[in-house]
């Protein structure tokens, strides 16, 4: 069952349901998400926040393939897809909240 949980990126709260297996693995991938979008901003405080989200996933995914094509055998790319596509739609989720 879904519960709904608040996450904080870049001073802003989403509400996103997951369960409870989910939960912190959530809260995790928001600090890192968080952190990453940061990072990126440096002190350009003025970027458009969905351009920086955009190019922050496009970051983690480049990251995501190139350790998946070192550390997994091809047969295996499905599954990092799979893991690019869950991200992509939960970021979408959270864009859709601004």
């Amino acid at each position: 069952m879904s519960e709904p949980v608040t996450v904080r990126i870049l001073d802003r709260e989403y509400t996103v349901g997951v369960s409870d297996e989910e939960r912190a693995g959530l809260a995790s991938a928001a600090r890192m998400l968080d952190a990453r979008m940061r990072e990126l901003r440096g002190g350009n405080r003025m970027v458009a926040p969905d351009r920086l989200a955009v190019l922050t996933a496009l970051n983690l995914a480049h990251e995501l393939q190139q350790h998946s094509a070192k550390a997994v055998p091809a047969a295996a790319d499905g599954d990092a897809l799979r893991l690019i596509d869950e991200a992509n739609r939960r970021l979408d989720a959270l864009l859709a909240q601004s």
